[in-house]
C-alpha cells in the first residue's frame, strides 16, 4: 500500500487501507480478459473508475474542511478534485489497464507461435503473467504519473492549494 503513516495522522481510507486494492480492479480484469466475457472486464473497469471518483470527492470534501479563508476555499476544493482525480484516472486505471491489455495480449500472440501448448494453457499462462505484471508496474507507473503532472497541470493551480506529490 503506502508508507507507514506517523504516530497520530489520520488513515486514508482511499489509500491507507485494502480500499486502494479497488483501484487495481481493471489491471485484474485485464489480466484474465482471455478467459472471461468482456463484461467482467467492463465491469472491472467500473469498479476501478468508482474508486477513483470516491477519491477524488474524498479528497475534495477533505481540502474543504481545512480551515482558512473562505476566497481560497473553492480553488482549493478544485484543485484537490481534480489532481486526485487526474492522477487516479491516468495512474490507476488508464495507464495500467492499457500496459497489462498490451502484455497479455503480447504474451498470448508468442506463446502462440513460440509453443505448441493448447489454447486453454496459453490463455490461463497469459492471465499468470498479466497479475504477475502488476506489482511491477505500478510505483514506475504511479512516479511516471507524478512527474508528468508536476510538468503540465500542475504548473496551472494556484499557489493557494497545490497538492503534494500523491
Amino acid at each position: 500500500m503506502s508508507e507507514p503513516q506517523p504516530r497520530g495522522a489520520e488513515r486514508d481510507l482511499y489509500r491507507d487501507t485494502w480500499v486502494r486494492y479497488l483501484g487495481y480492479a481493471n489491471e485484474v480484469g485485464e489480466a484474465f480478459r482471455s478467459l472471461v466475457p468482456a463484461a467482467v472486464v467492463w465491469l472491472s473497469y467500473g469498479v476501478a473508475s468508482s474508486y477513483v471518483l470516491a477519491d477524488a470527492i474524498d479528497k475534495g470534501k477533505k481540502a474543504g474542511e481545512v480551515p482558512s479563508p473562505e476566497a481560497g476555499r473553492s480553488a482549493r476544493v478544485t484543485v484537490a478534485v481534480v489532481d486526485t482525480f487526474v492522477w487516479q484516472a491516468l495512474a490507476s486505471v488508464a495507464i495500467p489497464g492499457f500496459t497489462i491489455n498490451r502484455v497479455c495480449a503480447a504474451s498470448l500472440y508468442v506463446l502462440g507461435t513460440a509453443t505448441r501448448w493448447p489454447l486453454a494453457v496459453r490463455k490461463w499462462t497469459t492471465t499468470a503473467l498479466g497479475l504477475l505484471t502488476i506489482p511491477i508496474i505500478i510505483h514506475p507507473i504511479d512516479r511516471s504519473v507524478d512527474f508528468l503532472l508536476d510538468s503540465s497541470l500542475r504548473k496551472l493551480y494556484p499557489t493557494v492549494g497545490k497538492p503534494s506529490s500523491s
